[in-house]
């Protein structure tokens, strides 16, 4: 990835596990807005913790079959980034609840979990090896504008 950040700016999105309903709603987001987001001159990386082959057919979901992707079972990257591992409170709550059922009804539904259930998310700019901007959930149903995070804007 490092490379790639030589060459390019990236945001660097880190799932949840893939049956994650708001990793889902979080693709179908980058999905919807891809072109805004690479209209700011980033490339758009997913780092998931499943095979390359569950990466490609989770963002085959989305069309973004054509994303980077890396995969990171070992959560190596999550670590280096600073994303821990989420706490009951953070996982499971009245607003993740309320989040689950939104997001749920606009058809981002739960699926079978691959990766640790208890990852938390997050995004970043990456350019020339540094993190320019950085976004670390809050809750697992934090979502985020990533045209905001793209354009630089305040995101929470």
């Amino acid at each position: 990835m490092l490379s790639w950040s030589e060459r390019s700016p990236l945001l660097v999105v880190f799932l949840r596990h893939h049956g994650c309903t708001f990793c889902r709603e979080a693709l179908s987001d980058i999905g919807a807005r891809r072109r805004e987001i690479e209209a700011t001159g980033l490339t758009i990386v997913a780092v998931h913790m499943g095979t390359i082959e569950q990466g490609l057919a989770l963002l085959k979901r989305e069309e973004l079959h054509d994303v980077l992707q890396v995969s990171d079972p070992e959560q190596t990257l999550y670590q280096l980034f600073g994303l821990r591992r989420g706490r009951l409170a953070q996982l499971f709550n009245w607003f993740v609840v309320l989040r689950t059922l939104s997001a749920t009804v606009r058809g981002h539904l739960a699926g079978r979990a691959i990766g640790d259930t208890s990852q938390m998310p997050g995004a970043f700019v990456v350019h020339r090896g540094e993190v320019v901007r950085a976004f670390r959930h809050k809750t697992a149903a934090d979502r985020l504008d990533y045209v905001a995070l793209a354009e630089g804007s305040d995101v929470g």
